[in-house]
């Protein structure tokens, strides 16, 4: 199949032209959300203290913000962005293996499916309470500002409620997108939030490197910075469109009182199955302690946010070790070697060389871990970049990061397979047509 999209086709398949401008005007929807302020507090401090501080507290904010889409910055009613969502996603998946009785929910099917999504919605909005409570009682406390204009009770109940409803409503408007527009919905929100940054990240640098007197940073830092980007984003498409193919041969059948000759397949297995899940799940958790820490009082806020601060050898350490169990995680709940043995036994397909049915899923996950292996130190790496260039190059931001560019460039190849399976299922739609319509002899 090509990787090329003809754009041109693209307004003649109704379903595809729908379900993409259904996406757009939600996505429009976030991005104009993010500019409706919080009432009660002030912008303008928050914006300047995320300027002038990012190192320790000021490094986490500025993550949190990232991950946030700008929202943190503006004080939007998304501030807390769909981070609950996710963290309340992780734990339910992980209770899902740990918990026999949400197990037995998960096998239930289709049925199953909605009593956990369901669950994971309730879940999602009591972590949004807790973590607008540390946000609206601990702001002034790690900023040293008054961001909150009013420490009321009254004020900081408004600022809860309307920072829990911003996050309800983002969680509504993923899951909207996934079911009626084209892609992950949660995904392309956090990839929305990112790009609409990436212009006011570009100018700041450009003019740091050409229009201020800045030793630290010059047009020679630029190039060099230049060339990483695109070295990132040619390892991250060169691995994600990476697979490992085994070869599956399917034995002789009976059709039609004949015999039909044995056919040759292949089982792709792709390099990196999790995605961008593995950053994702690791940053949301990683927000979440620092957010907790508030509710504690300023001084265990600091604390916890300056050693867990972005690009400190704690986080770093800790941010590796998770982008690599959710690899292996996340892998082991899309992919069952025994389900696809058991599938491949049913069908009369079978790995020449292997035995049918459990030998069959023992090879399958041991090739699966092997090349998971590699696409989990693949994502810790690229991960990892975005510390090692603010640190390289002072005053570029996280924009320019592994992190950034993988959860870019892997949810846009993502949506353009979407786009060209439906392409695919019209063509074929459009030919089963014509070959109806097609006078017999």
């Amino acid at each position: 199949m090509s990787n090329q999209i003809d754009f041109k086709r693209i307004p003649k398949v109704p379903e595809l032209r729908n379900r993409l401008i259904f996406t757009l005007a939600m996505l429009a929807v976030y991005r104009i959300g993010v500019y409706i302020s919080i009432p009660g507090m002030d912008r303008a401090a928050m914006s300047d203290y995320l300027g002038q501080n990012t190192q320790g507290a000021g490094g986490f904010l500025n993550m949190f913000n990232f991950l946030a889409g700008g929202a943190l910055e503006q004080l939007s009613v998304f501030a807390l962005g769909i981070m609950p969502y996710i963290t309340a996603s992780i734990i339910l998946q992980i209770a899902g293996v740990l918990y026999p009785p949400l197990e037995r929910i998960k096998k239930e099917g289709e049925a199953g499916r909605k009593k956990i999504n369901q669950l994971t919605r309730y879940f999602t909005l009591v972590l949004a309470l807790v973590q607008g409570i540390a946000l609206a009682r601990g702001l002034n406390a790690l900023t040293s500002q008054e961001v909150v204009r009013d420490t009321g009770i009254s004020s900081v109940a408004l600022i809860v409620l309307t920072l829990t409803a911003g996050t309800a409503f983002l969680m509504w408007l993923g899951e909207e997108i996934t079911a009626k527009g084209v892609g992950n919905g949660i995904s392309l929100l956090i990839m929305a939030g990112i790009v609409a940054g990436l212009p006011s990240a570009t100018f700041t640098t450009i003019e740091a490197a050409f229009l201020t007197q800045n030793n630290a940073f010059g047009p020679v830092n630029l190039l060099v910075l230049l060339a990483i980007m695109l070295g990132i984003v040619a390892a991250i498409v060169y691995v994600e469109r990476g697979q490992r193919r085994l070869p599956v041969q399917y034995a002789r059948r009976a059709v039609g009182g004949g015999m039909v000759s044995s056919q040759s397949s292949h089982l792709p297995l792709k390099v990196n199955t999790a995605g961008v899940i593995p950053p994702i799940f690791a940053s949301s958790l990683l927000m979440f302690p620092g957010m907790i820490a508030g509710s504690f009082g300023p001084e265990a806020q600091n604390l916890v946010q300056a050693s867990m601060a972005p690009g400190s050898w704690l986080y770093n350490v800790v941010y590796t070790v998770m982008v690599i169990f959710f690899a292996f995680f996340y892998t082991d709940i899309m992919f069952n070697p025994v389900d696809m043995s058991d599938n491949l036994k049913k069908f009369g397909g079978f790995i020449p060389g292997v035995r049918p049915g459990a030998p069959t899923a023992i090879h399958i996950n041991w090739v699966l871990k092997r090349i998971t292996t590699g696409g989990a130190f693949y994502l810790a790496v690229v991960c990892l970049v975005p510390f090692a260039v603010t640190e390289w190059f002072p005053g570029v931001n996280f924009y320019f990061g592994g992190t950034g560019l993988l959860i870019v460039v892997g949810v846009a190849l993502d949506t353009v397979t979407k786009i060209q399976s439906y392409l695919i299922s019209a063509q074929y739609d459009e030919f089963s047509v014509d070959s109806a319509d097609r006078p017999r002899l």
